[in-house]
């Protein structure tokens, strides 16, 4: 596997993987397609020293992209940053969730990261599995803070000390 930084000509896949997990209500929030236009200024906020967005490929196959994004935005908590993980639909279920998350695990130090956090749907218990597989613990619970399609959803809070 091979990753990236992401450059603005992947933005248009990047929104295409995430749009393809919207109507499954398991991994997003969001409850209708995305454009390109709307994760602008999400793209233009990472940093690839600090913040990155990679995209991850084996071979010339692009199997999703993983990113960094900021927790809280105060400067106290620059060494915490949540890790958001998106594979393409023919890459689910492969183990290489497994791959890139123990991957930016690794990285982690190198980017002045101390805490890594995986912010996870009550119910996703393939991505709840892949976070406790790999020594995250649940940190927190909010318990039916999304509502979708009428229904009330948690959100886990997983973290772990690099």
């Amino acid at each position: 596997m091979q990753y990236s930084d992401a450059t603005l000509a992947d933005l248009p896949l990047i929104v295409d993987i995430y749009n393809s997990t919207i109507a499954g209500r398991l991994v997003t929030a969001d409850t209708a397609p995305v454009s390109v236009e709307d994760k602008l200024p999400w793209f233009n906020a990472h940093n690839p020293a600090t913040r990155p967005l990679w995209m991850v490929r084996e071979g010339s196959a692009v199997l999703g992209w993983v990113s960094y994004n900021d927790f809280y935005g105060r400067p106290a908590y620059s060494g915490t940053a949540e890790i958001s993980i998106y594979l393409d639909a023919g890459s689910r279920g492969k183990g290489y969730g497994k791959k890139i998350l123990r991957y930016c695990m690794d990285k982690a130090p190198d980017l002045k990261l101390h805490t890594l956090l995986g912010f996870i749907f009550s119910h996703n218990n393939p991505s709840i599995q892949l976070f406790l597989q790999a020594g995250f613990q649940e940190w927190g619970h909010l318990k039916e803070v999304a509502e979708m399609d009428g229904k009330k959803y948690g959100l886990l809070i997983f973290g772990k000390k690099i």
